[in-house]
């Protein structure tokens, strides 16, 4: 369709993603603060201005504050009878579509922290040069059964996914 403009995915991500994603940020943060102190410290050579700690703490704090909720309203995903869509990012944006006759795989996975938040991620790999589609962030209930979907709508499908 010419001139046709793709669309959001209709699907949002757990709200408990944020939190996930919050504690994340807290915890990269956290690590770029202590090495930088540390690197401050190890090298009194080069002491380091403390408005330049500062100015980092800022940015960090900006960081958790902002990034979470972003990146909240950036993922999504849908599922359709002939492809899976995908948005992702935060900084910047990416929308990715699998058609069904390419899916090779259908995968569930949760992660230490994402169980944490009864959170797991799904990933579609396809035959795809760019690499398989991932949502992140979803309820681990819905995650289970959006892999029982798209394995049953993935083989219903004629093609050898190639």
């Amino acid at each position: 369709m010419e001139g046709a403009a793709l669309r959001e995915p209709a699907q949002r991500v757990s709200p408990r993603a944020r939190l996930m994603w919050l504690l994340g940020a807290v915890v990269q943060g956290a690590w770029l603060l202590v090495l930088v102190a540390l690197g401050g410290w190890l090298w009194h050579w080069f002491p380091l201005p403390w408005w330049v700690f500062a100015a980092l703490a800022a940015v960090v704090a900006a960081y958790v504050v902002v990034m979470p909720t972003w990146r909240y309203r950036t993922h999504r995903w849908e599922v359709t009878d002939t492809a899976v869509y995908t948005q992702t990012g935060w900084w910047s944006r990416e929308r990715r579509i699998a058609p069904m006759s390419r899916i090779q795989t259908v995968d569930h996975a949760e992660g230490a922290v994402a169980r944490l938040f009864g959170l797991a991620s799904v990933t579609v790999t396809t035959a795809s040069s760019a690499g398989a589609l991932e949502i992140s962030g979803l309820d681990r209930d819905r995650a289970r059964r959006l892999v029982d979907e798209l394995t049953l709508k993935a083989d219903a499908v004629a093609g050898d996914a190639t």
